[in-house]
């Protein structure tokens, strides 16, 4: 039986490689990405709380005498 002939292997796998390496980078290379978006300045809205509504009362505790 012959013997199969692998010595032109290694470089038909690199020249494989190569090629589909610069195709692929042609290929991403001449799409057409959108710019990066700007970010938008939103107003600030101040959230209403359930308790600022309300009227409430703070509790101290009791004073001690004045010495």
């Amino acid at each position: 039986m012959p013997q199969l002939d692998t010595s032109t292997w290694f470089i038909t796998i690199v020249s494989s490689m190569a090629t589909l390496f610069i195709l692929f980078q042609l290929k991403i290379s001449s799409q057409i990405f959108p710019a990066a978006p700007s970010p938008k300045v939103m107003p600030t809205q101040k959230t209403k709380n359930p308790w600022e509504s309300k009227w409430t009362k703070i509790y101290l505790p009791l004073l001690l005498p004045q010495q």
